[in-house]
């Protein structure tokens, strides 16, 4: 180095290197973590529902404020929630990206997965009809094959094949089946020609007939949410079936019976299916422990929504417009039948990482491994 060159310059150098070394150790790394799975295929109903319902002729729609409004900028996308859902946030925690939803999907990127679920959907074609149109269960798997038709046009079918049996399968189905069907006698008549045993039987025949469809297009790992406590909802605590503070049992017990069926399906399809993987998801448990030990989650209300009208805040969902509450961090609900953004969270971590409690005979983190 020139020994004329001023000192003061000299340590200027030396600084502006030190401050260039700092911000390329903080910026941000160039390489994306790996996914955890290849890709994730969505099918359910309002809970998961991203926005495919926008465009049909349906009651069941979210695409309006207060939807959405910790979401996107306050933008309401169609999810029934005012943030993100429970796929969103296990999508974050497998580092995948947003899922499309499947009504946008054909121009958009599909390889990372695309999520079919659409609100009033149940397992039964018949069920949510009174809302008006939705895409029910056999129709989400149809379109799972046509999305299979455009993944074959951008892969060999080796390639494809690898990447199904690499990829997750959510679905998330069931309590439309129930609250709108069964629980429902002026509109179905499901109630007079079935016990609740015998519904949960049909229930979960038509159940099993759609997810061995999806296996034999190729797909090898399976999470299966159960139904949660539906009898714990703001919905049905509004129709004054339970003692103040109380659940109303008699739906936690039909959907039990669902549950115990579909836990005891999934142990069947693991004896069957060796080259395939399927996961019963305890919603009913999970949720459940974050009602009964609400503080122990940081929230404090636990019995009404954070919008909605009625009883409860808990007939309807959130008209249009409508000021929800402030504090919507301290709320398990967000409106009559929908969690809130801070419970979807905690459920997919419960999903993603949780005990056999939460989820037999393994969780998403420990499918993804095999």
């Amino acid at each position: 180095m020139d020994e004329h060159v001023p000192l003061a310059r000299i340590q200027l150098l030396l600084r502006s290197v030190a401050l260039a070394l700092i911000a390329l150790s903080l910026s941000p790394r160039t390489v994306a973590a790996k996914p955890q799975f290849a890709a994730m295929f969505v099918f359910g109903d309002s809970l998961i529902d991203p926005g495919n319902n926008n465009d049909l002729n349906s009651l069941a729609k979210a695409n309006y404020v207060p939807y959405g409004v910790d979401f996107n900028g306050g933008v309401p996308t169609g999810r029934f929630c005012n943030g993100k859902t429970i796929i969103d946030y296990l999508g974050d925690l497998l580092e995948l990206p947003l899922l499309p939803p499947y009504t946008s999907s054909s121009s958009g990127n599909i390889v990372g997965g695309v999520n079919y679920a659409s609100a009033a959907a149940g397992i039964l074609e018949e069920t949510g009809q009174n809302l008006g149109e939705r895409f029910t269960l056999s129709e989400q798997v149809q379109n799972f094959d046509n999305t299979l038709n455009q993944l074959k046009g951008q892969m060999n079918e080796q390639e494809l094949s690898h990447y199904l049996a690499s990829s997750l399968v959510v679905m998330i189905l069931g309590s439309n089946d129930y609250i709108n069907n069964y629980l429902q006698p002026s509109f179905y008549t499901t109630s007079y020609f079935y016990t609740p045993e015998d519904y949960a039987d049909l229930l979960i025949q038509r159940y099993r007939r759609q997810i061995l469809v999806l296996q034999s297009l190729g797909t090898r790992k399976f999470f299966l949410g159960g139904i949660g406590p539906l009898g714990c909802i703001p919905n049905q605590l509004a129709t004054g079936l339970s003692s103040p503070g109380k659940c109303v049992s008699f739906v936690n017990d039909y959907v039990g019976m669902f549950n115990v069926r579909l836990r005891s399906l999934v142990d069947q399809f693991n004896r069957d299916y060796k080259g395939s993987i399927f996961v019963y998801g305890n919603t009913f448990a999970a949720l459940g422990d974050i009602i009964r030990n609400a503080s122990t989650y940081g929230l404090t209300v636990t019995d009404r929504g954070c919008c909605g009208i009625g009883r409860n805040q808990g007939q309807i969902t959130c008209l249009p417009f409508s000021s929800p509450c402030t504090n919507r961090s301290q709320y398990i609900f967000w409106d009559a039948f929908h969690p809130t953004a801070i419970v979807n969270q905690i459920l997919a971590s419960k999903a993603y990482g949780g005990t056999t409690s939460d989820c037999y005979p393994m969780n998403v983190q420990q499918m993804a491994q095999i």
